[in-house]
């Protein structure tokens, strides 16, 4: 889960980390430049982060049709983690 929101953070950063890249280079060569456009890249970064929510539930597969078996302790102190398993066939 956690790698998840690292790369969504990373997806929001991205319009951000472009764009003073950008003003950083062309105040070395002489060009002048304006205020920082705020409001686009924050409407950018909204609809990057929107797009990746909506690419996962279009492409993640979901768990209907199976049961989930939760983590168990078994002996010897290891841990099983939890998975789903297919649902058996109604008789």
């Amino acid at each position: 889960m956690l790698s998840v929101i690292i790369w969504r953070l990373l997806l929001v950063a991205t319009p951000f980390v472009g764009w003073f890249l950008w003003r950083e280079a062309a105040r070395r060569t002489g060009r002048e430049m304006g205020s920082t456009p705020w409001t686009w890249l924050m409407a950018v970064s909204g609809v990057l982060l929107g797009v990746s929510l909506m690419a996962t539930a279009l492409f993640h597969g979901d768990n209907r049709g199976q049961v989930y078996v939760p983590a168990e302790v078994t002996e010897g102190g290891h841990i099983s983690p939890g998975h789903f398993e297919k649902k058996a066939p109604a008789k």
